[in-house]
């Protein structure tokens, strides 16, 4: 017969799932007395370290665990900053206070001036997008100033995230801007004249995909023939794809 030898513990559900399943596999046989006065105080055991289930107006929503979070807890990783600055804090920081704290804290992986240390990414460059082969940088592909800030915030230094104050993460900020030629060198960053920074490749970023909708339907009966079917447009011409990028490039409509 199971014993449970601490009353003040739950029994683990998988136990309880185990003990059930255990009591349906054995053979059913009269009990005696003494043996159904045990298993009655052994079933009133179970039922007190049981899982409790609650009520149906308690369940619905709810799953039995943790807790409401305080508005201090929320507050802790409510940290995204929008592009219009929305929830960007106190603080600033120069270009040459950002120099400092990058040499310390950054350039071991991306480079004194950003441009990246083995397979770590380039922070600067000068390439143009619309290369054969284009670097994607900060300067040449980010929309807005006020992501690099957040991204700095909540992952960097890579083997210390979420470490530095403020007031770093933004001459941080402003030093890359700066590397980038996106900023002049007198460049304070903060909540205000982050967002006013207006990167090279702000309206780079489309929100409509301008390749036609199409829309057909699987058959295996009665499908169209063949010579219904027409080609009304491609994406030929329409600098979707980088001309490197396989056959599809070169094939010609029909």
């Amino acid at each position: 017969m199971f014993s449970w030898d601490k009353p003040n513990q739950r029994l683990p559900a998988a136990a309880a799932a185990a003990l059930l399943l255990l009591g349906a596999a054995l053979p059913s046989r009269a009990a005696s007395p003494s043996e159904g006065a045990a298993d009655v105080a052994e079933t009133a055991a179970l039922a007190k370290i049981a899982p409790v289930v609650p009520a149906e107006s308690d369940r619905v929503g709810h799953y039995g665990y943790g807790t409401v979070p305080t508005a201090a807890q929320i507050a802790g990783w409510a940290i995204d900053i929008r592009p219009d600055g929305q929830g960007l804090p106190e603080g600033s920081g120069t270009v040459e206070h950002g120099a400092d704290i990058y040499a310390q804290q950054c350039a071991g992986c991306h480079g004194t001036f950003g441009e990246g240390e083995g397979r770590y990414p380039k922070l600067a460059s000068q390439s143009k997008l619309t290369g054969d082969q284009p670097t994607k940088a900060v300067g040449n592909y980010w929309p807005y100033a006020t992501t690099l800030w957040d991204y700095i915030n909540r992952a960097m230094p890579f083997p210390a995230p979420h470490s530095l104050s403020a007031n770093d993460v933004y001459a941080i900020t402003a030093y890359i801007l700066n590397l980038n030629d996106v900023v002049p060198d007198n460049f304070v960053a903060d909540r205000n004249s982050l967002p006013k920074v207006v990167m090279p490749n702000r309206h780079g970023f489309i929100l409509r995909d301008p390749r036609p909708d199409t829309a057909s339907t699987e058959c295996m009966t009665h499908c169209l023939p063949e010579a219904a079917v027409k080609i009304t447009s491609t994406a030929e011409g329409k600098d979707l794809t980088p001309r490197t990028s396989g056959p599809l490039d070169e094939m010609a409509p029909k």
